[in-house]
């Protein structure tokens, strides 16, 4: 009987010293694959019509939008639809845009690209959660690179994928460059997230003027970020790479709103009046001029036939004329 307990209990030990080994086994390669910044050429999907060649244009003009898909794991997300049918209809709502960055495409990006959506373009997933950033870009424009760059600071539940940016660079015309920005910093307004977001800002900020030089720049995605709350420093972004907020050039005349006493808002019951944590930044570079047009706050398009929103986020979305100053 006592040898009976002495097998039993050496293989219980046996088991659970496998169990962590392979626990330690799947962190370690999660540390090793996901969480380091990657680059590729071949994380572009695009159908063979697409690689027809751009005219020679020196002037035109192209949609974007911005929109937080809630693609987390039904169980987990903070969505109230149906994550899988909403998702498909928010891949076809998506075809009116030219390009599109959506942030928390994780484990229903089939549903995405393959429920009816167009853009011939697409950046292939990384994966579902714990794997994936759940940042993509879809395009009617032919995207060149894409590169993904996980945050180096974190806090809570954003520690448990490899969240951060994106950089891209899309042809928007013959010949004609423009260096995108795809964001989803950290979340929540607590001191500790706050002090990662800031450290998120710095890291972009930095990325942005070591990659991007004075070429011309689009930001756009869940900046979890207010102007008006003295914790966050995406003022200093701005200042630091010669960027204008679309919001605030088009709503806000050029002003940055008061800090105030931060509370929480309902993202969801915002309008074009209201600062959103969906923004949209951009700049000029000396060779090609970029002038916003119509910025929406996209409340009502991206509704089921109840009036209930397909996702947690409203995507807010911005038309673009450009110009090369050398025309």
């Amino acid at each position: 009987m006592e040898l009976i307990l002495r097998r039993k209990l050496s293989r219980k030990w046996m088991n659970f010293f496998f169990i962590t080994c392979l626990l330690f086994l799947i962190v370690k390669r999660y540390f090793q694959v996901c969480r380091v910044p990657t680059q590729s050429h071949s994380f572009i999907s695009f159908t063979a019509h697409s690689l027809d060649e751009l005219p020679v244009n020196y002037e035109g003009e192209f949609s974007v939008i911005t929109y937080n898909i809630a693609g987390l794991p039904q169980l987990i997300s903070s969505a109230v639809t149906e994550r899988s049918s909403s998702i498909a209809e928010i891949g076809r709502r998506l075809n009116d845009y030219d390009i599109v960055h959506v942030q928390e495409d994780f484990n229903y990006n089939s549903f995405l690209y393959y429920g009816g959506n167009e853009h011939p373009f697409k950046t292939k997933t990384k994966g579902g959660v714990p794997f994936g950033d759940g940042l993509n870009t879809l395009s009617k424009y032919r995207i060149t690179e894409i590169r993904r760059i996980p945050w180096n600071n974190c806090t809570g539940a954003d520690c448990l994928t490899p969240k951060g940016f994106t950089f891209s660079k899309i042809e928007v015309g013959k010949d004609i460059f423009i260096d995108f920005y795809n964001v989803h910093a950290n979340a929540a307004d607590d001191p500790a997230a706050a002090a990662a977001r800031r450290k998120n800002m710095i890291q972009l900020s930095n990325y942005i003027k070591e990659h991007s030089g004075t070429r011309a720049v689009i930001v756009m995605g869940d900046l979890n970020a207010h102007f008006c709350y003295e914790h966050d420093n995406i003022r200093d972004l701005l200042a630091q790479n010669h960027l204008k907020d679309a919001w605030i050039t088009l709503k806000g005349k050029d002003s940055f709103p008061a800090f105030r006493a931060f509370v929480k808002e309902d993202i969801l019951k915002l309008n074009d009046d209201c600062e959103s944590i969906d923004k949209i930044l951009f700049r000029s570079s000396d060779d090609l001029q970029l002038r916003p047009m119509a910025y929406r706050f996209e409340n009502e398009k991206f509704n089921n036939k109840e009036g209930v929103p397909l996702s947690d986020h409203c995507p807010v979305s911005l038309s673009f004329s450009w110009q090369q100053h050398s025309y």
